[in-house]
């Protein structure tokens, strides 16, 4: 299945301008725990459209592909986060704030986040959308590299499911078909899985939209719609909805932009007004939507209406913009063109021929093979042991205690194997597992070296050797105890060097550990 440079423009500028769209719509209701009844933009945007988070983050994600390609992991973003992401608040301050105590991806996006289940990273997963358009195996590791670096578990399966639908919306556009490719990356038993089935059920049943509202929202209750109000003075309709967990957004959000798509039958404003009708984080939810709409339908397909008051501009909120580090787009057309630009470079030879007349070619997936059967994608519990590769159902499901550093000959999965605290009494445990990369086509021996600190004794010595076979995948594993019963400081930091004898790269990597406070 191919995709021409003429298609591909237009619908990448469709997200685009689909996204700003939706949040501008939804921007005036976001926190709010009520039904909204509108039918168009309720901003004075004469002077243009206010700034807008939902789609401005993913333009230092676009920074980062410029420079690196498709080696960008969750390691690289997170520092792109740090440098140039303003906000501090809830997922994204808790991550910055594990990034700077040295805790890396996933652990930044897991590690005491109250947050890490709500909706900050789904609203990103256009730009690996657009990276990958009609790949969504490519589009769905991205994201996942991009989630967990402020997120964890339900938040991350919201990103997965939203750029495998955008993905394969370049090439679909049956909701229910996509509905269900996006839902083939994420475990069957999720909440987002849950709030997603329970809107396209509702929607099947004829069941009121009002009343489906309702339904998502008790099926995984947020409070995201409760934070900006008094509690005497939410719609509870009459006691009916719940009051859930602070941070737990993601699910019922979702639920409500594939809701709206639904009852909205296809017809763009409509939909997104009815994903906005739902309240609580009405902009995540109708910018999703509208990107969603908006690949589907290309910009050539997306009403005036809607598209003349916001004149193709786009105002940024999050970025940083005072390091001048780079470009940042002004107009929809800009960051248009700027993604078709960097796009053959993240393909690659392997997906983009840039030889094409009129402009290059995507060689996508098979149309026919986008959708999986619920047999062919259950996801593996990975406590127990490290897999010989990680392939696409196991990186989804993978531990967010499993921290992963690629090298040129390896890749090395340090498994923290639960929370990075510990304590005197108590010895605790740590495996290093070795995964033999392709540029290696011999059987290796590979040496590791911890190095601590004084007083931190290391069982059953510093040192072990993990013997590779030749096989690509191939891997090995080594478990070393820390018994900190004489250490009398707050923060344990590991120097783990490894190795492999007779090559001459050396690969040290950094394990953390933070005493936990007694009560």
């Amino acid at each position: 299945m191919e995709l021409d440079f003429a298609t591909f423009r237009d619908k990448v500028m469709g997200c685009w301008a689909g996204k700003n769209i939706g949040g501008v719509l939804g921007a005036p209701f976001e926190g709010k725990r009520q039904f909204n009844n509108i039918d168009y933009y309720v901003q004075d945007l004469s002077s243009g459209p206010p700034p807008n988070d939902d789609l401005d983050l993913q333009v230092i994600w676009l920074a980062a592909v410029e420079r690196y390609g498709r080696l960008v992991d969750a390691s690289i973003l997170g520092e792109y986060w740090l440098s140039y992401v303003i906000p501090n608040w809830a997922e994204y301050g808790t991550g910055k704030a594990n990034m700077q105590a040295g805790f890396m991806p996933p652990l930044s996006g897991h590690m005491d986040n109250q947050y890490r289940f709500s909706c900050g990273c789904f609203i990103r997963s256009e730009i690996w959308a657009c990276l990958a358009p009609g790949i969504p195996d490519l589009a769905v590791r991205y994201a996942y590299e991009d989630g967990i670096v402020d997120h964890s578990g339900e938040g991350v399966y919201g990103e997965i499911f939203c750029a495998a639908l955008e993905s394969a919306a370049f090439l679909e556009s049956d909701p229910q078909k996509l509905i269900k490719i996006g839902l083939s990356y994420i475990p069957a038993d999720c909440t987002v899985t849950r709030c997603i089935k329970l809107a396209v059920e509702c929607f099947s049943q004829k069941v009121d939209f009002h009343e489906a509202r309702n339904r998502i929202h008790n099926e995984a209750p947020g409070t995201f719609g409760a934070l900006r109000q008094h509690l005497s003075d939410l719609d509870t309709e009459g006691g009916k909805l719940a009051i859930g967990t602070a941070g737990f957004d993601c699910p019922e959000n979702l639920g409500f932009a594939i809701a709206g798509w639904l009852y909205g039958e296809g017809i763009f404003g409509k939909s997104l007004c009815l994903a906005v009708a739902c309240g609580e984080d009405t902009d995540c939810s109708a910018a999703t939507l509208g990107a969603i709409m908006g690949i589907i339908q290309g910009a050539s397909g997306l009403p005036e209406k809607w598209t003349a008051p916001i004149n193709d501009k786009i105002m940024t909120l999050c970025i940083n913009k005072t390091s001048e580090a780079f470009f940042i787009p002004d107009t929809v057309t800009q960051l248009t063109d700027r993604v078709l630009r960097v796009a053959p470079l993240f393909l690659g030879i392997e997906y983009c021929d840039i030889l094409t007349r009129g402009g290059y070619t995507i060689h996508c997936q098979d149309k026919d093979k986008l959708e999986y059967r619920d047999d062919d994608y259950i996801l593996h519990n990975m406590a127990d042991s490290f897999p010989r590769k990680i392939n696409l159902r196991e990186l989804v499901n993978l531990s967010p205690y499993v921290v992963r550093h690629a090298f040129t000959t390896h890749t090395v999965l340090l498994d923290y194997l639960e929370e990075p605290y510990f304590t005197s009494d108590k010895p605790r445990k740590i495996n290093i597992g070795i995964i033999n990369n392709d540029t290696m086509r011999e059987r290796m021996w590979c040496r590791l070296h911890v190095a601590a600190p004084d007083n931190v004794r290391i069982l059953p010595g510093s040192d072990a050797l993990i013997q590779l076979n030749v096989l690509y995948g191939d891997r090995g594993e080594a478990s070393f105890t820390i018994d900190a019963s004489e250490f009398t400081g707050v923060e344990i930091e590991l120097l783990i060097d490894i190795s492999m004898k007779g090559r001459h790269t050396s690969t040290p990597i950094k394990a953390m550990l933070l005493r936990l406070p007694e009560v």
